[in-house]
């Protein structure tokens, strides 16, 4: 089941049917540990409506509220060597060598909501940054109580070029206006999502493609509900919150980003989050 944030009001999709959802908050609604047999209760006693689909298509905005966003690094062995390249003229490489094998993983805070762009919405790169990237990445929905309930697409934007100066530049790397796009829904499954899903990138500039790559879920060297449980060791979340889990997918050290860029991120089952670089 995929539940959509529109202009409208909130949409569910299920079984290629469309619901209105009588919701009051989306934060109400979506931090709940039984999440999916909530909505598949709706299904059961609600009308679908044709509508509705239209919303979907032209209304869409980010699925968040009051949620943060944080993210996960150094998931990938291809995000690893990349970070490892980009930090070795400050002598910061061997950080991201240790990171990957270490048993606590590296959690930082990525985004407000009110940073958060959804479907359809601009992107941004910084004025001060040479060197940019989109990090295209399965993202976690978890309840204030921890549980993994669902999944989205996230857009982890990057400035390599501010991040390889010094290693604690990472904030002003990774956290700006437009730095982070969710969507294009919250994708709420019965059951974990498969370690086989495919996330695909891909770059178009002036309509054609630029870079683009795909990738398992499965290549990730550490669990989902491990970085869960370090991310809530000490940080408490009344409204649930997002956990971007990194990238496996780098384009080359000779791309950055261009204004006019489209940045299209395709997950398994979820869906495809396209937003255009300002």
């Amino acid at each position: 089941m995929k539940l959509y944030k529109t202009r409208s009001g909130i949409v569910l999709e299920s079984n290629n049917s469309y619901y209105s959802v009588p919701a009051d908050s989306w934060d109400d609604l979506v931090n709940q540990d039984n999440l999916h047999d909530t909505l598949r209760q709706l299904t059961q006693s609600a009308t679908p409506a044709d509508d509705h689909q239209q919303w979907v298509q032209t209304g869409l905005l980010a699925p968040i509220g009051r949620q943060e966003v944080w993210a996960s690094g150094v998931t990938y062995l291809r995000s690893r060597d990349a970070r490892m390249e980009e930090s070795k003229k400050a002598g910061g490489d061997n950080f991201y060598d240790r990171v990957y094998d270490a048993e606590r993983p590296e959690l930082f805070f990525k985004s407000t909501a009110e940073r958060v762009v959804g479907p359809g919405a601009d992107v941004r790169i910084r004025a001060d940054s040479t060197w940019n990237v989109p990090e295209p990445e399965l993202t976690l929905f978890i309840t204030a109580s921890g549980k993994i309930v669902g999944y989205t697409c996230g857009n982890d934007m990057s400035s390599r070029s501010i991040e390889g100066e010094n290693p604690l530049y990472l904030p002003q790397a990774k956290s700006y206006d437009g730095s982070a796009a969710l969507g294009p829904c919250l994708y709420v499954p019965e059951a974990p999502i498969s370690p086989e899903t495919q996330i695909q990138l891909e770059i178009l500039r002036d309509g054609q493609t630029a870079f683009t790559n795909s990738i398992a879920i499965s290549q990730m060297k550490r669990q989902h509900t491990e970085l869960v449980s370090f991310l809530f060791r000490e940080c408490s979340f009344p409204y649930g919150c997002f956990l971007m889990t990194g990238t496996g997918i780098v384009p080359p050290d000779s791309f950055t980003l261009q204004s006019g860029d489209e940045i299209r991120i395709t997950i398994d089952g979820i869906g495809t989050l396209a937003n255009t670089v300002a």
